[in-house]
């Protein structure tokens, strides 16, 4: 396929590498960023998009999107599929959705899971809204870039399904990195923790396969000072975006919620940003109760 890809930061370079490698023609663009080969370069996010059968984005935020998909939009060719793997909040993703809609074009809202290493490694899970037919376009691209993709429902259901799998990441990260903080505090080894937990009702994502305790289990960001596999600060716009969508669809969610204010004081107060979201292990070290 002719393939446009705009927004080459950490995730979306990697993706786009992938593509070419595979085969397809990718012109892409960033004003902050230069393309690396095998890409080949466009001037403009218009001009990446002209002719192209599918134009994916990779963007920081709904307000870009909707900048860039007015750009994008009526340059691109009737029957082509606007397709966006940003992590933004669902009303900018239903909307730009419904101008590429108006447009005669397929759109898809589709963020990923997995992180950068699962961008380099083509491993990503893509969670996705929109139509079947643009859905079945753009499946063999997702084949390539990622390992799952999952069609989740119409335009905006992507996202949905994006913020309330990392709404329960946040929540569970969190009590995991208590859990530990709690047993060092009670003299339990935390080999031992995990070697229950791993195995036990405690079974999680964040204790199995992204332990937060250094030397425990897998391989991990702890194992490597906390730098960043998926930041905290990525952790924090994520579960805003969920409370976001919870205040729009008057959705009680009080996990959520304080999960928000405590990534939110961690990255904003104390010295979360920049480091992995599970770096709340060491914070919580460091508290006594009520601190």
């Amino acid at each position: 396929m002719k393939i446009g890809f705009v927004g080459l930061g950490n995730m979306g370079m990697p993706m786009a590498i992938n593509l070419a490698k595979a085969g397809h023609e990718v012109r892409a663009f960033d004003p902050a960023a230069t393309p690396q080969p095998p890409l080949a370069t466009s001037g403009s996010a218009a001009e990446a998009a002209a002719g192209a059968d599918v134009v994916i984005t990779m963007l920081p935020n709904g307000a870009i999107l909707r900048e860039v998909a007015a750009e994008i939009i009526p340059a691109m060719k009737q029957g082509a599929v606007l397709c966006d793997c940003s992590t933004v909040d669902v009303d900018s993703a239903r909307a730009v959705a419904d101008d590429a809609s108006s447009a005669g074009l397929g759109a898809l809202d589709a963020p990923v899971s997995g992180g950068i290493a699962g961008a380099s490694g083509g491993t990503l899970t893509f969670m996705v809204g929109g139509g079947a037919d643009a859905f079945e376009t753009v499946r063999p691209l997702f084949d390539i870039m990622g390992q799952k993709a999952v069609h989740c429902g119409d335009s905006g259901a992507g996202q949905a399904a994006k913020i309330c799998n990392n709404m329960i990441l946040g929540a569970t990260m969190i009590v995991t990195c208590e859990a530990f903080a709690l047993a060092d505090k009670l003299g339990l080894d935390r080999q031992k923790m995990f070697d229950v937990v791993s195995t036990s009702s405690g079974y999680s994502w964040s204790m199995n396969a992204y332990c937060p305790a250094p030397g425990i289990g897998p391989q991990s960001p702890a194992d490597n000072d906390y730098k960043p596999g998926f930041a905290a600060d990525l952790m924090l716009k994520d579960l805003r975006l969920a409370q976001q969508a919870a205040e729009s669809a008057d959705a009680d969610t009080p996990l959520g919620a304080l999960a928000t204010q405590l990534y939110d004081r961690f990255v904003t107060e104390e010295d979360g940003s920049g480091r992995d979201f599970s770096a709340m292990l060491p914070r919580f070290e460091q508290r006594g109760r009520g601190v």
